[in-house]
């Protein structure tokens, strides 16, 4: 009876074993959670196709996909001065997959100028990296009897309210730009609202608005070809493509500095992990030689930082804009 029961004792001793090997053999052969990326990633660009933003995310997107072999599209959904957009990204699920292209006016100005904001700028977004930067172009149409900067000021308090600039829309960089031009100034011409640089570009050449702060992809080829003249770039120091160009600064306008600047942004609570490595291949991307000769074609240059690092400069920024937004009383047109 002893060696009947242990023998029994023994088999069921070696099924137990042959079970747990079956088991670890079979969990081994299951599909493990896939890292991310797992699934196609969109960025969602608050200007339409060949805005600025536009000409950021593409390369960006293309090359996201040769490394990760997911999709990476770019959406573009102008409007509200970005609010769309950011708006998508805002509400999306927390996983890294949704990424918006962000701005000044969305990050820093929006929350000033909307009476109710569709998301917190503060709280929504997790900052990934810096893209680009860039100084913007002050161009008048041939028509526009001003040379420079000083003739156009003394224009524009000649006609008082009569002159039109166009921008993207409120809070946007050009509207940006022509606030502190203006209260810099103490002069005013009329905002013109469109849902993207292509389409006042067009109003521009035909004369149905007298000037600009554009950015330099946007007007470039047009200054090369005559139809758009020049009168002054927005930083404090001469661009390297415009060298002979004066700043606003040095035209009169003393201590006038404006710059555009875009990020990549994710969802909050996205985890920390999927955000360094979102970080770590694009600012890899942003470094190559044949990106930053694109950003340059198109009057941009390439930047890059840390999350961290990222995240203060919009603080920064949000505080400097914020008083302007204030004082110039910038509201929605």
């Amino acid at each position: 009876m002893r060696k009947k029961f242990n023998k029994i004792k023994c088999l069921w001793q070696w099924s137990v074993r042959l079970l747990c090997v079956l088991c670890v053999l079979g969990a081994a052969s299951l599909p493990s959670h896939a890292a991310y990326p797992d699934k196609p990633l969109r960025i969602v660009a608050p200007n339409p196709p060949g805005s600025v933003t536009d000409l950021i995310a593409r390369p960006l997107a293309q090359r996201l996909t040769e490394a990760w072999g997911v999709p990476v599209v770019v959406d573009n959904r102008p409007g509200a001065g970005g609010n769309l957009a950011g708006d998508i990204v805002a509400k999306a699920p927390p996983d890294g997959l949704s990424l918006l292209m962000g701005t000044v006016g969305i990050l820093t100005v929006n929350p000033f100028l909307y009476i109710k904001m569709p998301f917190d700028a503060q709280r929504a977004f997790a900052p990934v990296t810096q893209t680009a930067t860039t100084g913007m172009l002050l161009v008048v149409h041939p028509s526009t009897p001003a040379n420079n900067v000083k003739e156009l000021i003394a224009l524009a308090r000649a006609r008082p309210a009569q002159l039109t600039y166009p921008s993207s829309g409120a809070g946007t960089t050009p509207h940006l730009a022509a606030a502190l031009f203006l209260s810099m100034t103490n002069t005013k011409m009329i905002h013109v609202a469109y849902k993207g640089s292509p389409q006042y570009v067009i109003d521009l050449l035909t004369g149905r608005l007298e000037l600009a702060f554009a950015s330099m992809a946007n007007v470039i080829p047009h200054i090369k070809t005559n139809r758009l003249r020049l009168l002054a770039t927005t930083m404090d120091k001469r661009d390297p493509q415009f060298p002979e160009a004066p700043t606003i600064a040095e035209s009169g306008v003393p201590g006038y500095d404006m710059r555009a600047w875009y990020g990549l942004l994710t969802t909050a609570g996205t985890p920390q992990a999927n955000v360094d490595k979102l970080n770590a291949e694009v600012v890899r991307i942003l470094a190559l030689p044949e990106v930053r000769n694109l950003y340059q074609v198109a009057g941009m240059y390439s930047a890059s930082s840390s999350p961290a690092a990222f995240g203060a400069y919009i603080v920064a920024e949000r505080e400097k804009w914020g008083k302007l937004a204030k004082s110039a009383d910038l509201r929605p047109e």
